[in-house]
C-alpha cells in the first residue's frame, strides 16, 4: 500500500473573455455534472473548490482568460481512467471549442504524501517548476510519468 497519493494541477485559457462568456456556456453548464463524476469516481481524494462549488473563480496568474484544477487522486490510474474512460472524455475531446492552445505545460503532477492537501500556490509552482524545468521525479505530465516514492 503506498504512502503517497498523485496530486495534480492543470490550467487552460479559455476562448471566452472570462468564465460568463457565452462561448463558455456549455461548459460551465456541465462543470457540476463533470466535478460530481470525479468526485464519485474510484480513486478520488480531493478537489480544490471555492463558494461556487468549483475553482473558476480562482485566478492565480492575474487572468480572467485562465482557469484552474487541482485535484488528488489514489494514483495515476484512477485520475487517468476518470479522464479518458468516463463522461469527462467528450468534454477533452470538445476542449478546442472552449479553450485556446496554451503553447507550454498546462497539466503538472507530482506525489505528496497521503494527507496532505496540496495548496493552490503550491499547484502553481509545481506547474512553473515543469515549464521551466521539464518532467522529473520532483513533478511530472502525462507523456512523462513517475512512480511513486517507495
Amino acid at each position: 500500500m503506498s504512502k503517497y497519493h498523485l496530486a495534480e494541477i492543470n490550467i487552460a485559457k479559455m476562448k471566452g473573455v472570462d468564465i460568463n462568456d457565452p462561448i463558455m456556456k456549455e461548459f460551465v453548464d456541465n462543470l457540476d455534472l463533470v466535478n460530481t463524476l470525479a468526485e464519485n469516481s474510484e480513486g478520488f481524494v480531493w478537489r480544490l473548490k471555492d463558494d461556487s462549488y468549483n475553482a473558476t473563480n480562482l485566478n492565480p496568474y492575474n487572468d480572467e482568460q485562465i482557469i484552474v484544477n487541482v485535484s488528488v487522486w489514489e494514483n495515476i490510474e484512477t485520475l487517468e481512467h476518470y479522464m479518458y474512460k468516463t463522461f469527462h472524455s467528450e468534454f477533452l475531446k470538445r476542449r478546442k471549442e472552449w479553450f485556446q492552445k496554451f503553447g507550454k505545460a498546462h497539466t503538472a503532477m507530482w506525489w505528496i504524501p497521503k494527507g496532505h492537501i496540496p495548496t493552490l500556490d503550491e499547484a502553481v509552482e509545481k506547474l512553473d517548476y515543469l515549464q521551466q524545468n521539464g518532467a522529473s521525479n520532483l513533478v511530472f505530465n502525462l507523456r512523462t510519468k513517475f512512480s511513486a516514492p517507495s
